[in-house]
């Protein structure tokens, strides 16, 4: 079993993609290479697939900080949990059940007006996820740049004390504590955790 996100930028027709395009390949880079893992394709568009399906979901919360760290910019993502029956030498040649299924959200989402929500085999698991991230996307839909910057890098660093962050973006420690409230990071954390749990009781046997 694999995860895939299908993707798109939002807002990027009225940006530069100098600005936002070296930072989506840098997080795509860091979860396989290119063609055979990821691909940015028809300007704004990409595939990346995630060897890991239990850790899709932080994969797409880091795509979607770094993506907000740009003002004015957001991202749309379809994910799709299921097999992989064929390897292409590009991701999107490759085949299966996960490609389908993050193929056809990922098509559903402006008709949903939300921009991220799960496929899977489970349609259960997918009605508890997707509710839960539509709450959480009422939260990070709204990140700030700076709200994008800290999650971008907590979710990277998951370990780094307030101190280092601080010393990081120049500011007091008492700003980063503002900054984590306002940006809510322990609820979309919280939310990543239990989609780990209810992923391996769903469908690790």
């Amino acid at each position: 079993m694999i995860a895939v996100i299908t993707g798109d930028i939002i807002g990027s027709k009225g940006s530069d993609p100098a600005v936002w395009l070296e930072a989506l390949r840098d997080q795509l880079d860091h979860f396989g290479s290119s063609p055979k893992d990821w691909e940015v394709y028809r300007g704004d568009e990409f595939q990346l697939e995630v060897d890991a399906p239990d850790e899709v979901l932080l994969t797409a919360f880091r795509i979607k900080a770094s993506i907000k760290t740009f003002k004015n910019l957001d991202v749309r993502m379809g994910i799709g949990i299921g097999e992989k029956d064929y390897q292409g030498s590009r991701v999107s040649q490759s085949n299966g059940s996960a490609f389908v299924n993050s193929g056809t959200q990922f098509d559903l989402l402006k008709k949903q007006k939300v921009n991220l929500a799960i496929s899977s085999p489970d349609r259960g698991f997918d009605q508890d996820l997707n509710m839960l991230l539509k709450l959480a996307l009422v939260i990070m839909d709204d990140w700030s740049v700076g709200s994008a910057q800290l999650a971008q890098t907590l979710l990277e660093n998951p370990d780094q004390i307030q101190e280092e962050i601080a010393r990081k973006f120049e500011i007091k420690q008492a700003a980063v504590s503002q900054r984590l409230r306002r940006a809510h990071l322990n609820l979309i954390m919280e939310l990543e955790a239990y989609f780990r749990i209810k992923f391996n009781k769903t469908f690790k046997p």
